[in-house]
């Protein structure tokens, strides 16, 4: 055990050490059962870094084709299953080095020139964080997709707006879900903005001096689809603010899925009953036989907290670094990964949901008759057809609702003698200025949820984001 401990103290670390670490070092310093996500990056890694330093002539062009063979086959080893991961190899980077050098032998010992663990895996990290946001935009498209067909399906459905969760006023419901295609259309924007700003080539900058090896760092930043090189080296081995933005985004996504899986929770319950979510999203009791729980939109509300946990999880853990690399950023990645797979999960269960959604018109319908939601009409009544200002219009709209309560009533089933016992000017226009469908007409202000302004809108949500 000691023999083999001592060679793999050589393999890694030179000659620097006479001694051997603990059994429990060995565990507590390995990453590989996570940082082996990045294999397929550190791999296009390696492969671009060989050839460039190939191209500079700093090692031979058939060490290069070796070295690429080999790299090919380690890939298909993993992707197969045939690799064998070892613990006291630390990481991903190591295990494929090791590994090379068994396949080629001296020429794989040249992969390294020219070259850090701390720039490498940082490029790995960013190549993943890339591909995988590259997944999340698609989702978020597929799930706005699915909301606009729901939205244009009920673009004339009526609906209560509510404001602290009391009936406000009358809204279609395909204006209330075009809501969300907006706030997911900010989520994707927010995304493409991560990447362009994360898009800067690290590797090249070695542990954090840079090297005095001709390399090109340019050649290898356009190999592998970077806008450019990063420009310092310090800079580059040791910030991970594009990971922190990462996760702000999915916590982002995460926080509006949460919203719209409330909502959703609320309207299939039996207060509510607006929506019907498809058996497939919900689940049963196992002592009620009755229940169909709305389970996986509780999961979808309760991953948000998980998401942001991992976000404070990073801020935290950089804050106190100095520059440049410390051991501390080895635990980067477990949040990161632990956020894509569960905003992943959280998407694809929403786009689930939403595309089997079943709508109860008239239970929404019936809910918009109660609550008074076009005591606003009635106010602007009295403001643009008796002049009365809008402070004033608003107290005796009140003094008319307390009527219609006491009445036990709503405001369009009072007289016209009730009304203008409050307030003598009153006329019968009042009457179509109170009806729930003159309200919804009426909303023709841009972003407004009348159905024709809905309509126009689905088009032009169509256009913008798919």
């Amino acid at each position: 055990m000691t023999k083999r401990k001592k060679n793999l103290k050589s393999t890694i670390w030179g000659g620097r050490f006479e001694g051997v670490s603990s059994d429990n070092l060995i565990k507590f310093n390995s990453s590989i059962s996570f940082d082996k996500n990045l294999y397929a990056q550190d791999i296009e890694g390696s492969i671009a870094h060989a050839e460039m330093l190939s191209k500079q002539k700093i090692i031979l062009k058939k060490d290069f084709l070796e070295i690429k063979s080999g790299l090919l086959k380690i890939k298909k080893e993993i992707e197969t299953n045939k690799f064998k991961f070892k613990i006291e190899l630390e990481d991903i980077h190591m295990n494929i080095e090791s590994r090379l050098i068994e396949l080629i032998g001296e020429s794989g010992k040249k992969l390294h020139t020219a070259r850090s663990r701390n720039d490498q895996v940082v490029t790995d990290f960013k190549m993943w964080i890339r591909s995988d946001l590259d997944s999340i935009l698609d989702l978020l498209k597929q799930l706005q997709e699915n909301l606009i067909i729901q939205a244009e399906d009920n673009y004339e459905t009526l609906m209560p707006g509510y404001t602290h969760l009391q009936v406000a006023q009358p809204v279609t419901f395909g204006h209330h879900l075009l809501a969300y295609v907006e706030m997911f259309g900010r989520d994707r924007a927010r995304i493409k903005d991560c990447i362009n700003r994360m898009n800067e080539c690290p590797l090249g900058s070695a542990a954090l001096a840079g090297t005095s090896y001709p390399i090109d760092r340019n050649f290898v930043a356009k190999k592998l689809n970077f806008s450019s090189p990063t420009r310092n080296s310090i800079d580059s081995v040791s910030s991970r603010d594009f990971a922190i933005e990462y996760l702000s985004v999915l916590s982002l996504i995460g926080i509006n899925l949460s919203r719209i899986a409330e909502e959703l929770i609320l309207w299939s319950s039996n207060g509510f009953n607006f929506i019907v979510i498809n058996e497939e999203y919900t689940t049963g009791s196992s002592i009620m036989p009755q229940k169909r729980n709305p389970d996986a939109a509780e999961l979808i509300r309760g991953k948000s907290n998980r998401l942001v946990g991992n976000l404070v999880n990073l801020i935290t853990l950089l804050k106190g670094l100095p520059l440049a690399y410390s051991k501390d950023l080895q635990e980067d990645k477990e949040p990161i990964f632990d956020s894509s797979e569960n905003i992943k999960n959280c998407l694809l269960n929403m786009i689930g949901i939403i595309k089997s959604l079943k709508i109860n018109k008239n239970k929404m319908l019936k809910a918009l008759q109660k609550g008074f939601p076009t005591a606003t009409d009635l106010a602007d009544y009295l403001v643009t057809y008796l002049n009365i200002a809008f402070r004033d219009a608003h107290k005796i709209t009140g003094k008319i609702i307390l009527l219609a309560e006491k009445k036990n009533c709503s405001l369009d089933e009072l007289s016209l003698e009730d009304l203008r016992s409050i307030e003598p000017r009153i006329d019968s226009n009042i009457m179509k200025s109170i009806s729930i469908n003159s309200s919804i007409l009426k909303k023709t202000s841009f972003g407004g949820t009348s159905p024709r302004l809905v309509l126009k809108a689905i088009s032009d949500a169509k256009r913008r984001y798919l």
